[in-house]
C-alpha cells in the first residue's frame, strides 16, 4: 500500500516522520494511530497497516532516531515520545484518534492516553506494560547489555546512517535507547483507573510481558463482568478487553496482525461476540 500523504512536520523540535493511509476527516471511523516498537519505523508497521487500513484511516510515525525522523540532542522518554505523538495529531487536525501501540509503543500509547486524553478514543496495549516490573527480569538484563556491536550491520543501523551517517551519533542514540528501557515507566495504578479509553490488552504467553501483569491492566482497566459471569451472557459493551494468544512470544505476536486485527476492530467498533442459544 502507498500512503495517501507522507512527510515530516516540525514537532517539538523533532523533524518528525509520518504516514497517512486514507484520507483524514471523510470517515465515520476515528483514525488509528500505529505505534512501532523500540528500534523499529513506520517500514515496520506494514502488515498491521494493511490489516487496518480497508476500514479505517491510519496514521503512523517514526519516533526521535528512528527510521526517517533525524535523532536530536534531546533526551528519550516515553513521556516525551507521548507529547511528540499528541503534536502529530495536533498538526494534522486529528481531534480524536484510537491509539495501539506495540511494546515500547505500547508504553508510548499508554502516557499519550494519560498525559492527553481528550485526544485518545480508544486504547489497545500490545505486548507492553505500565510498570518496569511487568516484564521478565531477563529483558531489563538484556537491555542493560545493549551494545553498538549487537547492531551492527542490522537494519536499524542502515535506517539511522540513512540519515546520520556519523557513527558517533549511532552511538550516543543507542545509548539513549538502553537508558530509556532501563529507565521504562511506572504508572501507578490510580493512574492505571483514571485513563478515560477504553482499553484492548493483548499479550502472548510467552511474551516478554508477565501474564499476571496483563491481567492486572485488564482488571484496572475495568475488565470483567460479575454479571456475564453469573448469567452467562455478555449484554453490555465492555469497559475493557483481554487478549492472550498461545504458543506465541514477544516477537512472535508481531506477526499475528492477521489473527489480531479482526478482533482489535471489534474492538474499537464496540462490536461483542453473538452469544448463542444453547437452551
Amino acid at each position: 500500500m502507498k500512503p495517501s500523504r507522507n512527510g515530516h512536520l516540525p514537532i517539538n523540535g523533532l523533524s518528525l516522520y509520518h504516514e497517512v493511509y486514507g484520507e483524514l476527516g471523510r470517515s465515520k471511523t476515528s483514525p488509528l494511530l500505529l505505534i512501532p516498537g523500540a528500534f523499529m519505523a513506520a517500514d515496520s508497521m506494514k502488515s498491521w497497516v494493511s490489516a487496518f487500513a480497508g476500514q479505517r484511516t491510519v496514521i503512523v510515525f517514526d519516533q526521535q532516531g528512528h527510521g526517517r525522523t533525524p535523532d536530536t540532542s534531546r533526551e528519550m522518554s516515553y513521556q516525551q515520545f507521548a507529547d511528540d505523538a499528541a503534536g502529530l495529531l495536533r498538526a494534522l487536525k486529528v481531534e480524536r484518534a484510537d491509539v495501539m501501540g506495540y511494546s515500547d509503543g505500547g508504553a508510548i500509547a499508554l502516557q499519550l492516553a494519560l498525559r492527553h486524553p481528550a485526544l485518545v478514543s480508544k486504547l489497545v496495549s500490545l505486548s507492553a506494560t505500565y510498570r518496569n516490573d511487568g516484564w521478565y527480569p531477563s529483558l531489563s538484563e538484556g537491555n542493560e547489555g545493549q551494545s553498538a556491536t549487537a547492531f551492527a550491520g542490522t537494519s536499524v543501523e542502515k535506517a539511522f546512517k540513512e540519515h546520520t551517517p556519523d557513527a558517533a551519533a549511532f552511538d550516543a542514540y543507542l545509548e539513549k535507547m538502553k537508558v530509556l528501557g532501563v529507565n521504562g515507566h511506572n504508572i501507578s495504578d490510580e493512574q492505571m483507573r483514571s485513563i478515560s479509553a477504553k482499553t484492548m490488552v493483548i499479550i502472548g504467553d510467552a511474551d516478554g510481558v508477565k501474564p499476571e501483569h496483563a491481567l492486572a491492566m485488564f482488571k484496572l482497566r475495568g475488565g470483567g463482568s460479575e454479571e456475564a459471569a453469573a448469567s452467562g451472557v455478555l449484554r453490555d459493551v465492555p469497559a475493557a478487553r483481554l487478549v492472550i494468544l498461545p504458543a506465541t512470544s514477544h516477537i512472535g505476536i508481531f506477526g499475528q496482525s492477521a489473527v489480531l486485527a479482526p478482533m482489535v476492530s471489534a474492538f474499537l467498533d464496540d462490536e461483542t461476540p453473538t452469544t448463542p442459544d444453547l437452551f
